[in-house]
């Protein structure tokens, strides 16, 4: 078999619904990784919020954070890296319609930081770090951020995006991550993971026909499509199924991803 590129999405995907990565997940991921094939990540999430994931599994691949905003080596220069940013202004925008998106909070958010709007709404836990500050505060924010996270209820989320892409359709693109809770990140206009995933294989040297990938939210409709290998998650929203070559037999909370992956790849 030749080598495959897998990209995994994280939430709904390769996490099950504790946003945690199973034992057997590990294991698989780990006997793709010996039989030559490459895994990378590729979520919504920035890199502060998935870097334990990458390092439980080990990896040394590129990862694509911020639903494709940004793609990188972590810790290395690597010669095709790219990282793109929205205006400063949309996120303090977005912020003044905080109330009326019905948004439990907005966090613009750079490679290693972020500003939040209150810092009531600092949870240690979700932002993956034990510290907030003042200067963590939305009124800090001097540069244009790489993305901007929302949290919302599940029930405004299609609101939410409506809204946003409708006043900013020259300007950005408005990706949910998936999992159990409704949060919204927002990115520059044309960026999706499906272009990241592009830069990855090109700098791997895989073929398009050799990349595999799993997704289940419509952020990852793209991907999906543009993958050789497209697998919907069992769980995933029907627009996400439509576009795929194939569904998971199981959940991401039963393993669903590495079963499949395991059967397919015959390790």
């Amino acid at each position: 078999m030749p080598k495959k590129l897998i990209a995994l999405d994280l939430d709904g995907t390769t996490l099950n619904n504790t946003s945690t990565i199973t034992p057997k997940t590990a294991q698989i991921i780990q006997k793709a990784r010996d039989k030559g094939h490459i895994v990378s990540i590729a979520t919504g999430r920035p890199y502060r919020m998935s870097a334990h994931y990458y390092q439980q599994l080990n990896l040394d691949s590129p990862i694509v954070n911020f639903n494709g905003a940004l793609v990188h080596k972590p810790q290395q220069k690597w010669a095709y890296e790219k990282e793109y940013s929205i205006q400063r202004e949309i996120a303090f925008e977005i912020l003044a319609q905080k109330e009326k998106l019905h948004l439990d909070f907005v966090a613009a958010e750079n490679r290693e930081t972020f500003f939040i709007d209150n810092l009531q709404n600092f949870q240690k836990d979700f932002f993956a770090t034990d510290t907030a500050t003042d200067a963590n505060l939305f009124s800090q924010l001097k540069t244009n951020p790489t993305s901007v996270m929302l949290k919302t209820k599940n029930e405004f989320s299609s609101f939410v995006v409506e809204t946003l892409t409708s006043q900013f359709s020259d300007e950005i693109e408005v990706r949910t991550w998936g999992g159990p809770s409704a949060i919204l990140e927002v990115v520059p206009k044309g960026v999706q993971k499906a272009m990241a995933v592009s830069v990855v294989a090109e700098s791997m040297q895989i073929n398009q026909k050799d990349i595999i990938a799993f997704g289940d939210e419509h952020n990852d409709v793209e991907l999906l499509d543009y993958a050789g290998w497209g697998v919907a998650m069992k769980n995933a929203t029907d627009q996400v199924k439509s576009v795929a070559n194939d569904i998971t037999a199981k959940t991401n909370d039963e393993d669903g991803m590495v079963e499949y992956l395991e059967e397919l790849l015959a390790i």
